[in-house]
């Protein structure tokens, strides 16, 4: 193994590190969202610095590689992925933050009986799952894994549906309580978000691998 190689080696050794600790920083959101566990949440945001200190040291490894050894091909499409899904794992990371506060800040019953109305869990675990299935995809160099992505995201966007109308009865009923279904629907779409983000690793998984770009393809 020449030192090119062992770079990249290194370089892909932090970045599935990162993969793994972004997708238990969703997983344990999701755990305090379903018990509204303020510890749990504190803890997430705790571990939020070590996740944004490894994306700023995978980004710079990755303009050292590119300025140092001027890949090409697959090795130089495996670096400019690892670019893109390193910033959407790092949204990834955000979000989970995002539900670890609103735990912190509004947790209570209200929101637990609209968790439940809304589906809100079943989103967050197949978020979760499609995290987990991403880098399964990466790590085998499977695409077809990769493209079953975009179908199973469609499960959660049709959840989002449905959460969302459920919401505006809600509003319709009590009408006195809308600044809190307002706050939940936020946090619905964040979820949803995850679901997103998961797609677009998937299209950077099949760029490495094919030479394929499939953003702005539609379906």
């Amino acid at each position: 193994m020449n030192h090119f190689e062992s770079e990249l080696e290194l370089l892909k050794a932090d970045f599935v590190k990162q993969w793994e600790a972004v997708h238990l920083q969703l997983k344990s959101a999701m755990r305090a969202l379903s018990s509204m566990n303020k510890d749990t949440a504190k803890e997430i945001l705790s571990q939020e610095v070590k996740i944004n200190e490894l994306d700023l040291k995978i980004e710079k490894n990755c303009e050292n590689i590119i300025a140092l050894y001027n890949p090409v091909a697959i090795d130089l499409r495996f670096i400019l992925s690892v670019i893109k899904i390193n910033s959407s794992l790092e949204r990834a990371g955000d979000i989970a933050a995002r539900v670890a506060k609103f735990v912190i800040k509004s947790g209570d019953d209200f929101y637990s009986d609209l968790i439940t109305k809304t589906n809100a869990l079943v989103m967050f675990e197949e978020a979760c799952e499609l995290l987990k299935d991403t880098l399964v995809a990466f790590q085998n160099n499977d695409s077809q894994k990769a493209r079953e992505i975009f179908k199973r995201d469609e499960y959660i966007n049709e959840i989002n549906k449905t959460a969302f109308l459920n919401v505006i009865d809600s509003i319709k009923e009590n009408p006195e309580e809308i600044e809190k279904y307002l706050k939940m629907l936020s946090l619905v779409r964040r979820i949803e978000k995850a679901g997103d983000i998961s797609k677009n690793i998937a299209e950077e998984i099949i760029f490495y691998l094919e030479a394929k770009v499939l953003r702005h393809k539609g379906k």
